[in-house]
């Protein structure tokens, strides 16, 4: 890995733990073992450094996001696949990150609202279509209302005044409000393959502990 590449992926690990204030140039050089200047040449500053962590984690996600709905069977099991990215993807993270963005580096945040309001909104709005025509959620839903309202609950498990995070895991809230946006979707026949993938979801670490 090019050094370039190294500092990025060690400052988004680090951000990601801790949020973006609480770190600084000097942490990251000591736990890469090199000296600040070092990073001063591949990044001007930590502005740029934060740029480039959250352009390259927008590229993941938006690849994410159409990984997952290029491999679904359908409209509800996309919701699962994309699930099981988020939990993976934020399990681990501080949610100081989002509101830290905002406050300290606001062009790097526009970035993400741009894509969120963009990019996700589509995806969203992509996929309550497919439920629909699909059979798997309710006819009658306003899709430009739901996506929306989808758009914004999802970045309520970051709220810390609502959850804060010595009480609630990040990852666990953003699930349970998923699930609960996936219920109000669903048609008769749809609720039907919410349980049935959710009795799959279960019996992936039974299947596992066979493996081993």
């Amino acid at each position: 890995m090019e050094i370039k590449d190294r500092i990025r992926v060690k400052a988004e690990e680090l951000f990601w733990r801790y949020g973006i204030r609480s770190v600084s140039m000097d942490d990251i050089a000591t736990q890469l073992g090199m000296s600040k200047k070092t990073i001063y040449q591949y990044f001007a500053d930590k502005d740029e450094l934060v740029d480039a962590v959250i352009n390259r984690e927008i590229n993941e996600m938006q690849h994410d996001c159409l990984d997952c709905s290029s491999k679904a069977r359908d409209a509800v099991h996309e919701m699962f696949l994309t699930m099981e990215q988020i939990y993976e993807k934020i399990s681990n993270m501080n949610p100081m990150v989002l509101n830290d963005l905002e406050k300290f580096h606001f062009e790097s945040f526009q970035k993400f609202m741009q894509y969120k309001n963009r990019f996700l909104l589509q995806v969203i709005t992509n996929n309550l279509t497919r439920g629909i025509e699909e059979g798997l959620y309710r006819e009658e839903l306003n899709v430009d209302v739901i996506a929306r309202f989808r758009l914004e609950s999802a970045l309520m498990a970051f709220n810390m005044t609502i959850f804060p995070p010595n009480k609630y895991n990040l990852a666990n809230v953003s699930l349970e409000v998923m699930e609960h946006y996936l219920y109000g979707l669903a048609s008769q026949k749809g609720h039907k393959l919410i349980q049935k993938y959710k009795q799959d979801q279960t019996k992936k670490p039974q299947n596992n502990a066979k493996s081993k």
